[in-house]
């Protein structure tokens, strides 16, 4: 026997057939080769679909009371889909065993000129074929899946166009409950002509592709509005725009934080849509930067998202996050984590000393994920921007 086969575990095998006589000759064949098989049998088609869930493999007969020819392999396969199946014909019927394999058959035997060894090797070796065939269609899918969230990362998290050394910045981003594929959430850097930084952070409600390319159309028309140096109170307008002509759903909606930072980088200004405010940490003291709250994107025909000034200080860092990072747990609580407590773990975790901002973020989720006692459920995106140095000259 092969050892990749004796390695594994008995084959469970179903033997479609009406006729007694046959179905006997196939149970002494395999008991001559002492086969590791565990054989059911079934009379009829009708009887055996009941019976596939568990299988990995059926020997069908090609002239059942209920089905006959091509007709029982069909409504099989519809029935059981992945079970591997060996078709047994008699011998004026042989070319209808060539046309089941070409038909999704991984083999056919000609009744009466097959021995116990012969029958165990083509169940073997059919079983085989199909989990090969399973883990190739599974590298294939996972191919498929690397390649669609390189194009989605490109999309939604892309690389920021920032020049000024003072400022530094770290961006990550992990799926709820480590799903491979990126949702709706997106980030973006610029920094224009006039000196000024503009950062973002955007949450499209809802999981799946669908979200994430809406999360794309966002965030690029974010950019390029900054870039045309259109003037800020106009940007969050044109995003909702984009959202009501692009989103695949009545009702979708989008937050956002937008925070435009000052050419001094002493300060800057706010807008919220319907997002979660950025924590500050500066001067060793940690906030939350407040600016009045207006509705999400897509929510309100008309909507106008006014701006606050705040003040940043010479040394600072801020953390813009997606609102997967409050909606944790707390324990086996009903609790969720909320921005104050966010606040006190970023404090915590700035009170590490200098060089608290290395892997800071990747450090935050996981002390989120502790108090959630688990993986996070929703996506979740954050940037951290620092003031690094002072003005040249300083």
């Amino acid at each position: 026997m092969d050892a990749v086969v004796a390695s594994r575990d008995v084959v469970r095998v179903l033997l479609v057939e009406d006729d007694a006589g046959d179905a006997l000759l196939v149970e002494e064949l395999l008991a001559d080769v002492n086969a590791p098989i565990r054989l059911t049998r079934a009379h009829s088609l009708a009887e055996a679909q009941p019976l596939l869930a568990g299988q990995d493999c059926v020997l069908l007969d090609l002239g059942l009371p209920d089905a006959s020819g091509l007709q029982a392999l069909r409504k099989l396969e519809e029935a059981g889909g992945g079970v591997a199946v060996v078709v047994l014909t008699g011998l004026a019927d042989e070319q209808q065993g060539v046309a089941a394999v070409a038909a999704g058959a991984q083999d056919y035997l000609v009744k009466g000129q097959v021995d116990g060894d012969l029958l165990s090797r083509v169940i073997r070796y059919a079983v085989e074929r199909v989990r090969s065939e399973e883990i190739q269609r599974q590298l294939r899918e996972e191919r498929l899946y690397a390649k669609e969230k390189a194009r989605l990362e490109r999309g939604l998290l892309p690389t920021p166009v920032l020049s000024d050394p003072r400022l530094d910045r770290d961006f990550t981003y992990q799926p709820g409950r480590q799903r491979m594929l990126l949702g709706g959430d997106f980030y973006d850097l610029v920094q224009t002509d006039d000196g000024t930084v503009h950062a973002v952070i955007g949450d499209v409600c809802g999981h799946g592709p669908d979200e994430a390319a809406l999360g794309v159309y966002l965030r690029v028309a974010w950019r390029a509005l900054v870039l045309a140096g259109r003037p800020v109170d106009e940007v969050l307008g044109t995003m909702q725009r984009v959202l009501v002509h692009e989103r695949h759903l009545d009702g979708l909606f989008a937050t956002v934080c937008m925070l435009s930072v000052d050419p001094d980088r002493r300060g800057a200004r706010l807008r919220l849509a319907g997002h979660p405010p950025p924590v500050l940490v500066a001067d060793g003291a940690v906030s939350l930067l407040r600016a009045p709250v207006g509705v999400p994107l897509g929510v309100l025909e008309k909507a106008a998202w006014p701006s606050a000034a705040v003040e940043l200080g010479e040394r600072w860092s801020v953390l813009m996050y997606t609102d997967g990072l409050v909606e944790g747990r707390t324990g086996d609580t009903a609790e969720r984590l909320g921005v104050s407590r966010l606040a006190d773990l970023v404090g915590a975790l700035a009170s590490r000393g200098p060089g608290w901002r290395v892997g800071v973020l990747d450090d935050l989720i996981h002390e989120v994920c502790v108090l959630n006692e688990g993986d996070l459920v929703d996506d979740v995106a954050a940037m951290l921007l620092t003031r690094v140095a002072g003005d040249a000259g300083a």
